[in-house]
């Protein structure tokens, strides 16, 4: 004889198995929405043109170039220049630059360390330690 497994069927009343749905359907939604804002989150965050060029694998001439040509929004803050991450979600869409999106994803992924790099370079700055 085969090595056949045994079926095994389980019964629950029409209510509780309506609520165990309920409870599932509940957690997919809390689970989508907490990804939509965590996207949502992400897109807001600014970047510098070193950062940019950095891990988008791009030249600071092509980031001045879809600038000149108004095909990126820019800000630019004590002779500094930022983008969003949405921006640059835009932009790998519209293939305006040659990227992959494993690129954002380093972008995305090592912007928080390179920030903590910077305060702590930052002359005049020191870390206080208690």
């Amino acid at each position: 004889m085969g090595n056949k497994k045994a079926i095994e069927v389980i019964t629950i009343e029409s209510d509780t198995y309506k609520d165990l749905i309920d409870k599932i359907d509940a957690i997919a939604c809390y689970i989508k929405n907490e990804r939509e804002q965590s996207d949502t989150k992400i897109d807001e965050i600014w970047v510098d043109s070193y950062e940019v060029c950095t891990f988008l694998r791009i030249s600071d001439r092509t980031l001045q170039r879809l600038r000149s040509n108004g095909q990126i929004s820019y800000s630019i803050l004590s002779g500094k220049t930022y983008y969003k991450i949405a921006e640059i979600k835009r932009i790998l869409e519209e293939h305006l630059i040659k990227a992959g999106d494993e690129y954002l994803d380093d972008l995305i992924e090592h912007h928080q360390k390179y920030n903590e790099i910077r305060r702590k370079n930052k002359p005049g700055k020191k870390d206080s330690k208690r």
